[in-house]
């Protein structure tokens, strides 16, 4: 199962509050902390929802 490192790059003072949540949920909380999980709709659809604030990279499992 192919795996996503998610970047947080751009802040998330003055969004709306459901990209903060998004960004929440992603575990993300500061700039330039990376996490990891398996691509899934569902993960796929928060990065959309935050694309102009996150970076997304394709790690081998």
């Amino acid at each position: 199962m192919a795996k996503l490192q998610i970047t947080l790059v751009r802040s998330v003072i003055g969004r709306n509050e459901k990209q903060r949540a998004t960004v929440a949920t992603l575990g993300l909380r500061k700039i330039r902390q990376s996490v990891v999980h398996n691509d899934s709709p569902a993960i796929r659809g928060m990065i959309n929802h935050v694309n102009h604030l996150v970076k997304v990279e394709e790690v081998q499992a």
